[in-house]
């Protein structure tokens, strides 16, 4: 039965994100209960709060893998379809909170979630996977990941006020880093067109790549440009 009134809930006029049916909502919680891995990720609460006292993320955000994995565990479908627009992304996946003495598995949870709310599209994970498409990109293209200079703080708000701090001491730190990696388009090492190619058809049998499609449908097209000409050149069908 839809749970409604519940303190725990905010105000619609409240809550940053759009109001769904129940029925969409169920649909979501469905989809994590199914997964394979659900149910030895979750068998109860003891309410110790052991996972908070451990959670770094805890210590930034308004934030408690407890309260999650409690919502999970009651079924309370409203409250997840809220921790799925919010809460999940606050999460650092440090997995400190498999320290619970029920063996209750928090970020693995959490880690379900985010998929789901990935593979529906859901925009709490378009804003929060925004500033990774950078990444994607250039992993894909250069095999290397992040130059200091891509550590903006609107990128990033999951980092905490750490790269803040990056950003203003930008000049700083390329003073402590090889002039290679100074510049955001080159390469701070060579990597292998083959190995790209195999990161790519990883991705692709994976289903990592559809994930990026429903997160950034612009960049997909851009990946699969590119990467469809390198299999090509290498006489590679998928």
């Amino acid at each position: 039965m839809p749970v409604t009134g519940s303190a725990l809930l905010k105000a619609p006029g409240v809550a940053g994100f759009d109001e769904v049916s129940y029925e969409v909502k169920e649909r979501l919680f469905e989809q994590v209960k199914a997964d394979l891995r659900f149910e030895d990720y979750l068998y109860g609460c003891y309410e110790c709060g052991i996972c908070v006292a451990v959670c770094p993320s805890a210590r930034f955000y308004d934030f408690s893998p407890r309260r999650i994995a409690q919502a999970v565990a009651r079924e309370d479908v409203e409250l997840v379809y809220q921790q799925m627009e919010e809460d999940i992304w606050e999460c650092s996946q440090c997995f400190s909170c498999v320290r619970c003495p029920r063996a209750n598995n928090p970020g693995g949870i959490i880690l379900i979630m985010r998929e789901a709310a990935i593979n529906n599209g859901m925009a709490s994970a378009k804003e929060a996977l925004e500033g990774y498409t950078r990444i994607i990109y250039k992993i894909m293209s250069t095999g290397t990941q992040v130059s200091p200079d891509m550590l903006q703080p609107d990128a990033f708000p999951d980092w905490g006020p750490e790269v803040k701090d990056v950003s203003d001491n930008l000049e700083l730190w390329r003073r402590a880093t090889p002039p290679e990696t100074m510049h955001t388009t080159s390469m701070s090492w060579d990597v292998a067109d083959r190995t790209l190619v195999e990161l790519y058809l990883i991705w692709f049998e994976t289903g990592a790549l559809d994930m990026i499609k429903q997160v950034d449908e612009g960049l997909h097209m851009i990946l699969e440009e590119l990467m469809e000409e390198r299999l090509e050149e290498m006489g590679i069908q998928r």
